[in-house]
C-alpha cells in the first residue's frame, strides 16, 4: 500500500485522497474583485509618468543604436572576412 507524503494512506477504498473541491466564481464577483484590486494600486502622477516614460524612450533608442552599430560591424567583418563585395 502507498504512504503519500503527510503520512496517509493513499488509495484506500472509502478513504479521502486528499482532492480538494474547485471553487467557482461568478463574473460579477470577479470584476468586484478587480475593482478592489485596481483600488489599491498607487497611481503615478503626471510628472512621474513623463520621467518614466521619457527614461524608456531614451534607452530604447540607446538600445537601438548598439545592435544597429553591432549589426553593421559584423556585416563588414563577415564581409570582409569571406570576400563579400
Amino acid at each position: 500500500m502507498a504512504i503519500d507524503t503527510r503520512g496517509e494512506t493513499a488509495g484506500k477504498p472509502g478513504k479521502p485522497t486528499g482532492e480538494k473541491k474547485v471553487r467557482r466564481t461568478s463574473p460579477a464577483l470577479f470584476y468586484r474583485q478587480v475593482v478592489a484590486e485596481l483600488r489599491k494600486v498607487i497611481w503615478p502622477r503626471r510628472t512621474d509618468l513623463v520621467t518614466y516614460t521619457t527614461v524608456v524612450l531614451v534607452f530604447v533608442v540607446i538600445m537601438v543604436g548598439v545592435v544597429a552599430g553591432l549589426d553593421f560591424l559584423l556585416t563588414k567583418g563577415v564581409l570582409w572576412a569571406f570576400g563579400g563585395s
